[in-house]
């Protein structure tokens, strides 16, 4: 049970509230000021259409996205103020990880927002933790983390390989699983 996490939910839905208690349960303890949930039609970013966006000056998750859909990006969402103040002993070692993923070549990732950034990336963005790099690695952390929490063990957007799955997982229970999350 996730006792320290606080979410204000305003999605309009007694059954979303429902399915958020549900998810906060599977997280990590985590704890914090809240964080506001609402429903916001027609999100954009400079790419387009958006699922979800989080606010984390403004402690908000704004989402766009189906029921179906809402585990995963609930979790990612969410995991973006975990990255926020995961420090930089924990940012860093999350980028070995990766690092060793892209000197071995692999394919694919656990979800669109980072996959998209992966093949954007040239290897002066990876030997000089470009800004590319940078954002690359918070998004691969936040789709690891909703991959991981969010219940939902298939989807298209999984394409990362099975061992390297089983990297990341063993990464997070030793490092973010291992203590009290602040957020």
């Amino acid at each position: 049970m996730n006792k320290g996490l606080q979410i204000r939910d305003a999605l309009g839905s007694p059954g979303m509230g429902r399915v958020v208690r549900a998810l906060v349960h599977r997280l990590p303890e985590m704890g914090g000021a809240p964080i506001r949930l609402e429903r916001v039609r027609g999100l954009r970013d400079s790419r387009g259409p958006i699922h979800a966006g989080s606010f984390l000056r403004e402690r908000r998750i704004a989402f766009d996205c189906t029921g179906a859909e809402f585990p995963r990006i609930f979790v990612h969402e969410l995991f973006h103020f975990v990255w926020l103040r995961l420090g930089n002993p924990g940012r860093h070692a999350w980028e070995e990880l990766l690092h060793a993923e892209w000197r071995g070549a692999a394919k694919g990732e656990l979800g669109w927002s980072a996959e998209w950034r992966k093949g954007a990336l040239g290897r002066n963005d990876v030997a000089g933790r470009s800004r590319a790099w940078r954002l690359y690695c918070c998004e691969s952390f936040c789709d690891t983390a909703a991959w991981m929490y969010s219940g939902v063990s298939e989807h298209a957007e999984f394409t990362l390989a099975a061992n390297l799955r089983r990297a990341r997982r063993r990464w997070f229970l030793a490092t973010i699983e291992s203590r009290d999350l602040s957020i």
